[in-house]
């Protein structure tokens, strides 16, 4: 057997429908897609369309859980972006190195909910650094350079959605007392 011989079996390749080829083709004319309207026209996508009627999908009610607010948001730093604001000069390594510290040096642009290290690029200076999670990779990075972290606990507790904070007493007395000098 040649490559030239070779063949598919017996009815594995069926050959393309070649529509609009006359009435005798059994596609001719309208090519099987029914007479005017909507369905007929190409692009059309009416999936879960009931004729103006609302659909089961908007009927029926809303489940499931979004956990997107008691989410932690970090701000992220790299050990290399770490090194080359020590190399520059913005960062004192000698001190304990803090978000506040990594948001005067222009390291972070946002505190977000804490900051987070990160490996990637090469940390050689010995720092102390007072952060809210680090990789497991971070933390040897940074201890291999004979510095350590200081984990620190950040807790953002988010309000429930339509309430408002409370008030104590002596807000509500301050808010009298402006009243009572406005008048």
């Amino acid at each position: 057997m040649k490559l030239n011989e070779l063949k598919n079996n017996e009815g594995a390749k069926q050959g393309r429908t070649r529509v609009g080829r006359g009435i005798g083709s059994g596609k001719g004319k309208t090519c099987g897609v029914g007479q005017k309207g909507q369905k007929s026209r190409s692009g059309v996508a009416i999936n879960g369309f009931e004729g103006g009627q609302m659909p089961i999908y908007m009927r029926m009610p809303k489940s499931g859980f979004n956990n997107t607010r008691f989410t932690t948001n970090y701000a992220e730093v790299t050990t290399g972006k770490l090194q080359a604001a020590i190399d520059a000069k913005k960062i004192d390594a000698k001190k304990a190195i803090d978000d506040n510290a990594l948001l005067a040096a222009g390291v972070i642009s946002r505190k977000r909910d804490g900051v987070k290290l990160l490996t990637k690029g090469e940390l050689k200076a010995k720092v102390e650094l007072k952060i809210a999670k680090a990789t497991k990779s971070a933390q040897e990075a940074v201890e291999k350079a004979g510095g350590k972290i200081d984990f620190i606990e950040t807790k953002v507790e988010p309000l429930e959605k339509g309430k408002k904070k409370e008030k104590t007493k002596e807000d509500r007395k301050s808010k009298k007392a402006k009243a009572k000098k406005d008048k």
